[in-house]
Order: structure tokens, then sequence, then C-alpha cells
């Protein structure tokens, strides 16, 4: 019988780089079509080092770092089956949500797969730059819309996490992991606003940065400037059975309220295999 081969070892830390926005950036956009994403701000990589959270010396938590990692293993027998994932993954979703977070009440908002040699509708690549999927205002606005929309006449909430369920179904250990940085360590200073904008094509030259109606409405997400003291951490071999949850924003600001994150690639690894993954975002809602 022939021997399986043995696993690369995950390192106790990774030396590799982040794309951070640099300080001239100035009009700072996230055009999204299917199968596509542009930024108009300009990036670079800067030197990080990312540490391997299975070994941190204390525990890592959602209140204290702004993610955890659980195991939470899902009914969905294929990830890419988008019909599936619409149909069954939602309820997974609010129930584990429920349980990491001591949440009252979960609206769920949708997923997004993301692979780098999957292209089409429902496929975008890995995000590549350190970002918050929303800033304050956005998910404050989206939080409140949507118990509005859903919750007809209820008495209201006085506090919601704006999140990420996230899952690898590829694999370990994976190329492109996912890099999640310690709330504790980013200043309200590092953080600027970029502007999703949803688009049928993406615009090229001049028009990328044309003034456009609304823009002051349209949901943003938070980028980041690079700081020597961010503290990146990450969870190496995950499977298919484990989750991260990520705090986009979190109402309640004496806890950790946001988390950045990007995925980065590992070339620690030999055998590393291509990642592809599934993001859920709900918002978690705290009963009066």
């Amino acid at each position: 019988m022939a021997q399986t081969e043995a696993k690369s070892r995950a390192t106790d830390a990774i030396a590799t780089t982040i794309d951070y926005l640099i300080p001239t950036s100035r009009i700072n956009r996230r055009f999204w079509a299917p199968g596509k994403e542009y930024n108009t701000g300009t990036y670079a990589p800067y030197p990080v080092t990312i540490h391997n959270a299975r070994l941190s010396a204390e525990p890592i938590t959602l209140d204290t770092h702004g993610f955890c990692l659980s195991s939470q293993p899902s009914a969905i027998h294929d990830f890419r089956d988008q019909d599936e994932l619409a149909r069954d993954y939602p309820a997974e979703v609010i129930a584990i949500a429920k349980r990491l977070t001591g949440a009252d009440l979960v609206i769920p908002m949708g997923g997004q797969l993301r692979s780098p040699v999957i292209s089409g509708p429902g496929f975008q690549p890995p995000a590549a730059e350190a970002h918050v999927d929303f800033n304050t205002r956005s998910a404050q606005k989206i939080a409140r819309a949507l118990y509005d929309r859903t919750q007809p006449g209820a008495p209201g909430y006085d506090r919601f996490i704006a999140f990420s369920l996230w899952r690898t179904f590829s694999p370990p250990p994976q190329d492109w992991p996912l890099a999640l940085c310690d709330f504790r360590s980013v200043g309200d200073e590092d953080a600027v606003a970029n502007v999703k904008v949803d688009v049928d094509e993406i615009p090229t030259g001049d028009a990328l940065f044309a003034p456009i109606e609304g823009e002051d409405e349209m949901t943003a997400a938070t980028i980041f400037h690079h700081n020597p003291a961010h503290r990146w951490w990450y969870f190496p071999d995950m499977t298919a059975d484990e989750v991260i949850l990520i705090k986009f924003h979190d109402s309640d600001h004496d806890r950790a309220w946001r988390a950045p994150h990007t995925a980065f690639h590992d070339t620690s690894r030999p055998d590393t295999v291509t990642r592809e993954s599934y993001e859920f975002r709900a918002i978690a809602y705290f009963s009066t």
C-alpha cells in the first residue's frame, strides 16, 4: 500500500508582505463586477510578520481580538453549489453566530464564494489588501435598515455586530490563508473609507475617478495605512469543519469592534493547495 505523503509543518510565524494603502492615495473606490474587482486606491506591499494563532500564548477571542476560530461542521455537501448554499447555509450561519456571540437575533445578508481558479457570477478572487468590509457609517445604516425591514414592530436593539463567517473548503495547507489583525494593535488614524461601486463592467481610464452621483450614500469598506504596530495572526491548516467569525463592526466599542483582514501568500510550505473559501455576512442583534 502506498504511503500518504507527510504534510509540511506550519511555522510559528511567517515573514511576508501585506498590501496597504499608501499615504498619498486620495480617491479610494472598489469597483465590483461579476468575477472581478478593481481598487482605484494605490497600494504597496509592506513587510509584516504573521503569527500562528494556534500557538498563541493567550486565547484568541472575539471580544479581545475581533475574531475567533471555532469548530462548526457544516451539512453542505458541495460548497461550489450556489443553490445548495443559498437554500441551506443561512440557517447554519444563524445558529453558529448565536452560539459564538450570544445574540438574540441574527439576520443573514448573503455569501460570497472566492476562488482564484473559477470566475463568473457568484465567484470573486481572494481579497488582497488589509481591509474591513464596512466602515462605521455603513454598518450602522445597514444594521438599522435590515432590522426595520425584517422585524416590523419589534422593540429594537441596543447592540449589533456586523460580521462575516469565513470557511475554506479546500484541503490544508492552503496557499492563500486568511490573515487577521489584532484589534488592539489598530488605531483609528490607520483607517480610510473605501466606497463600493457595483457595476456590470469595470470602467477604465478617467472614468474610474469621475464624480459618481450619490457616492456619499454608498456602502463603504475600511482600508488601512501601514502601521508597524499592527499584530497579524493566521490559523494554518484550516479544515472545512472550522470557521472564523470576523467582526466588521461591533456597536459596543468597549469591546474589540473590528478586525482588519486579508489573504496572504504562504510561500513557506512546498505542498500548499489552491485556497477556495466561502464567507457569509450577517448582522447579530442584542435585545434592549
